[in-house]
């Protein structure tokens, strides 16, 4: 999925009742057959059983607020589930033909060795990855419409084993229309995990679907260890930079509150955020009055908005002249960061990658501790 770095999309939702659990939550299969539980350290938005014969993948949090868990029955043939097993969906144990939905997706693939298995994708531009681009130039990987609207006939002649999908909410008619159809489709809530760490986790979503949970959880470690290094590294800073992240869009400044994953990356990097003591994990709706006010001798702006260059800034608002990031060309964007047609990397690789976002981070906040060159940031143009 396109996440923009530090501009998270608002969802409001008016709900009276508490999260319900489907019939298959409840159930508890007879421990004898129980064989282990996946042990997740950060993730908090699926969870894995596995028992003798079958798998189940549960999927608690597939978009903020879900009401149900969706489970996933894994094995080699639906013979070796017990009937008094409830779930959403069979998947087969061995999945060969692959549909999945959201940019954040690939990597995993990728860093896994499965891409032979990916067969289609919405809105191919966005892929930066350069193996999938000549995957898409072979005429390997399948344009299938756009992840709100799938082009449902598209994918259907396409016949994949299982759609992974990312989704806002159970309303998506074209994966309904899949279901219908035999199709397993999977949610994948990787967007919705609230902490860096928690997000890359997700890794091991993929690993039990295409029986690489060893590499998975190996790749993961690994991450893990190169961030927590990195945080260790940012720690021996003298001195801390304020920093200001966001833009305006339509008049209103986004930017992450103060308990958002985006604010945990900036204070893993040993700095100070403007807004790091508001509440809240999504992003803060601010009038550019209020930005100017608390922001404005802030030393380092990350993340304006899709612009590349600091005259696209002052040409869009003339008021952002007055930050003092602005006036000593410390500005950094992700947008300068793109692949062949034009899809940010950030969005793509980013979530998978939190180490990589943390040592951008350094470099840009104490460049005397990072000799290494920037991933997904780079500064503004003239």
């Amino acid at each position: 999925m396109r996440q923009f770095f530090f501009c998270v999309l608002i969802l409001t939702s008016l709900l009276s009742c508490k999260k319900q659990t489907s019939a298959s939550a409840t159930f508890t299969p007879p421990l004898q057959n129980k064989n282990e539980t996946l042990k997740l350290k950060y993730a908090s938005g699926f969870a894995v059983n596995k028992y003798e014969n079958y798998t189940l993948l549960s999927v608690s949090q597939p978009w903020p607020d879900a009401q149900k868990d969706f489970i996933y029955a894994i094995a080699e043939n639906k013979i070796n589930i017990p009937d008094s097993v409830v779930y959403d969906a069979f998947v087969p144990r061995t999945l060969n033909r692959l549909i999945v939905t959201s940019t954040t997706h690939i990597p995993a693939l990728e860093s896994l060795k499965q891409l032979d298995k990916l067969i289609a994708f919405p809105n191919l531009n966005y892929i930066s990855s350069p193996a999938v681009r000549t995957k898409i130039e072979n005429g390997e990987v399948l344009e299938v419409g756009n992840k709100n609207q799938l082009n449902t006939e598209l994918v259907l002649a396409s016949q994949p084993d299982a759609v992974v999908a990312s989704a806002i909410n159970a309303n998506n008619k074209s994966f309904s229309t899949l279901e219908r159809n035999g199709i397993p489709v999977i949610y994948n809530g990787d967007w919705v995990e609230e902490t860096p760490l928690g997000k890359a986790e997700w890794i091991k979503f993929f690993g039990v679907l295409l029986n690489q949970e060893q590499q998975a959880d190996s790749i993961f470690n690994q991450i893990e260890t190169n961030y927590l290094n990195a945080k260790k590294i940012a720690k021996k800073a003298t001195s801390k930079p304020l920093v200001v992240s966001g833009s305006l869009y339509k008049d209103v400044w986004y930017a992450p509150a103060g308990d958002s994953w985006q604010a945990q990356l900036i204070q893993d990097a040993n700095a100070n955020y403007v807004y790091e003591k508001t509440k809240g994990k999504g992003s803060l709706s601010l009038a550019l009055e209020e930005v100017l006010a608390n922001a404005q001798n802030a030393n380092i702006w990350i993340s304006p908005g899709s612009f590349t260059s600091y005259k696209a800034l002052l040409e869009s608002n003339q008021h952002y002249s007055q930050l003092s990031a602005y006036q000593n060309k410390e500005v950094y964007t992700i947008a300068l960061t793109t692949g062949e047609t034009g899809g940010v990397l950030f969005y793509e690789l980013g979530p998978n990658r939190p180490d990589l976002i943390l040592m951008d981070l350094i470099k840009i906040f104490h460049p005397n501790l990072a000799n290494y060159d920037f991933t997904f940031f780079k500064p503004l143009n003239p």
